[in-house]
């Protein structure tokens, strides 16, 4: 069991929601680092194109920019259509990244971010790995040992009670938790293995205005004694995908160095 054949990825394909920024970028920079093919897909399709070009100039592995806005229907269709036109053999990995946040007080939180945020981090998990279900199932009747595999981006406030007031988000990815969990059970003898990374801080976008504010805070909070890097997130991935991970089905894996199983008495 050489380990640069127990943890590859070469040559496989994969999607990345949300792949263009933040947690998404970082786990297409490690996958196209170790020489996979990833599409790129989020609304905002400059950044797809601009962070293709990037990872093209890296390589080994391929980007492609394939922007879709994931809270419509119509487009969830169209870029599973597009990826099994493309794709003929299959999809070997899907990583459901892309997500949206909202933070306000109890007595103010609106109304359409619960819509909006539901829709997004959890609902369209469901609507594209349902749709990608035979370009999965394809890539993974090529071994049993090496199964295709569905990675859920969680989050550590589905774990606790989170410091922030982001009602909906935390909810939302409290669900995405348990439906990984029914998903593996029903996708495991179909040749797809599903796991969620509950994830906890990372410098992206969405945590701008706490790294900002309360970096050094959050770093000395920390069992590790700092927030996550790339290689935390992109390395996790890579072992779900590939034949390491291969019997891991169905489970959490915290990504945010212990910070929290940390009691707050």
């Amino acid at each position: 069991m050489e380990v640069n054949k127990l943890f590859s990825v070469k040559d496989k394909v994969v999607l990345v929601t949300g792949g263009a920024k933040g947690i998404g970028l970082m786990i297409s920079q490690g996958f196209i680092a170790n020489g996979a093919k990833v599409y790129i897909s989020s609304r905002d399709a400059k950044a797809c194109e601009s962070s293709a070009a990037e990872l093209n100039a890296r390589g080994p592995g391929t980007a492609v920019a394939l922007p879709a806005d994931l809270l419509q229907l119509s487009e969830c269709e169209r870029l599973a259509a597009e990826l099994r036109r493309r794709e003929p053999r299959g999809v070997h990995v899907l990583v459901n990244n892309s997500g949206i946040a909202w933070g306000e007080a109890l007595d103010t939180f609106p109304d359409k971010q619960w819509g909006r945020v539901l829709t997004l981090n959890l609902q369209r998990v469901f609507t594209l790995t349902q749709l990608l279900l035979p370009a999965l199932e394809a890539a993974g009747a090529e071994s049993k040992q090496d199964p295709a595999a569905v990675i859920n981006i969680g989050s550590i406030d589905a774990l606790r009670v989170p410091v922030f007031e982001n009602y909906s988000y935390s909810a939302a990815k409290a669900g995405l938790h348990h439906l990984s969990r029914v998903l593996s059970a029903k996708l495991g003898p179909r040749g797809i293995t599903v796991n969620t990374l509950a994830c906890g801080p990372f410098e992206t976008k969405m945590t701008a205005f706490a790294m900002k504010s309360f970096k050094g805070e959050i770093e000395e909070g920390n069992p590790m004694g700092r927030i996550g890097s790339p290689g935390d997130v992109a390395g996790a991935c890579i072992f779900l995908a590939s034949r390491a991970g291969s019997y891991i089905n169905g489970a959490t894996i915290n990504v945010d160095g212990g910070v929290s199983n940390l009691s707050k008495m």
